[in-house]
């Protein structure tokens, strides 16, 4: 008989959105308290190969096979798009961002990903809601960088923008490449060896630029900003991510990508002394509008994709002792077996 938590599923799904809601929204200030005293390369470096050795290692532990060179070499290019290109930019433009501006930036990440993959696929249609969610998110960020004190607050420096601009087309391409190139199937180590190889490119450009000498000479809060970082922000926040994505939906799971800017704005605003102009609440409102039309398309896909999976065949699957999870053929009535996420993690380690 299985052993099973005291912790009811709906609590630990409420502990597991709270962590990737709260946390993650407030990553954004750290790196701002963190790069104060610590520059950003380095800090960032300092992050991601910390968190990704304990993330490998972890993986390592529970009995998964050791990668092989081809998934290390995809490892090195999607760590240096991602965590390189992505988070260094996302760290040196919030040298002169606001946390929250920079927050509102990244979650155009779902537009550009949605542009990226029509140019990849010209042939595939974009829905009318696509079509208002880009929109959407254009004028937020119109809004964002708009130079002239539109609606009040102050002008948002350019060049930290574009950078940002820069970095979230990187995280793209990384998010894309990693569809396709060869990695782990355990979603654990994958990301440990993402990390560790793009956080050793970001500690050794820090190195080539002497941003470490700084350390020595860091703030309390710096230093403390930057375990958060590595303990909640990657380490804590990314093991919850895995976590919902196993246990309910991925459109479910994706809400973060909305929930996030909104948080980081307030918590700027709050924690940071940050403005918190009409400009800056309306382009908030523009973008969060934007990624969640986008995101909801997204859902409609999925469940009609579903539904035409599940009334086209039914899939049978072998008992496994002790298994209670059955489910009723939408067309036939007729039961089939789901195998539980244990039988799907051991044949993962088996493969």
């Amino acid at each position: 008989m299985e052993k099973t938590s005291g912790i009811p599923l709906k609590i630990k799904i409420f502990i597991a959105f709270a962590a990737i809601y709260v946390i993650w929204g407030t990553t954004y200030l750290a790196i701002r308290f963190a790069i104060e005293t610590i520059p950003p390369f380095f800090m960032m470096g300092c992050r991601f190969l910390s968190a990704g050795i304990v993330l490998y290692s972890l993986a390592r532990f529970r009995g998964q096979a050791n990668p092989s060179l081809q998934q290390w070499k995809t490892a090195v290019v999607i760590g240096i798009l991602l965590f390189f290109g992505g988070y260094g930019a996302l760290a040196w433009s919030e040298q002169v961002l606001p946390s929250g501006v920079a927050a509102l930036i990244v979650a155009t990440t779902p537009i550009w990903m949605i542009l990226l993959s029509y140019f990849r696929s010209p042939v595939s249609k974009i829905g009318r809601s696509v079509i208002l969610g880009l929109a959407l998110g254009f004028l937020g960020m119109v809004l964002i960088v708009e130079p002239t004190k539109l609606l009040g607050g102050q002008s948002v420096d350019l060049a930290g923008a574009a950078v940002l601009l820069f970095g979230t087309i990187s995280w793209c391409f990384g998010s894309v490449y990693s569809k396709y190139g060869s990695l782990p199937k355990s979603p654990f180590l994958a990301s440990g060896m993402m990390m560790l190889c793009g956080g050793m490119a970001l500690v050794l450009v820090g190195l080539l630029t002497g941003e470490h000498k700084a350390l020595a000479s860091a703030s309390f809060l710096s230093l403390a900003s930057l375990f958060y970082l590595v303990l909640f922000g990657s380490i804590i926040g990314f093991t919850a991510y895995i976590w919902l994505l196993n246990t309910v939906s991925p459109a479910q799971v994706s809400t973060y990508a909305f929930v996030n800017p909104i948080i980081a704005v307030f918590v700027g605003w709050f924690g940071g002394g940050e403005s918190l102009s009409p400009r800056i609440l309306m382009a908030t409102i523009l973008m969060v509008a934007g990624v969640l039309a986008i995101v909801s398309r997204k859902s409609e896909k999925r469940h009609s994709a579903d539904k035409r999976n599940s009334e086209k065949a039914i899939i049978f699957k072998p008992q496994i002792k002790g298994q209670e999870s059955q489910r009723q053929s939408f067309n036939t009535g007729r039961r089939y077996e789901l195998p539980p996420l244990d039988e799907y993690h051991a044949q993962e380690k088996m493969s």
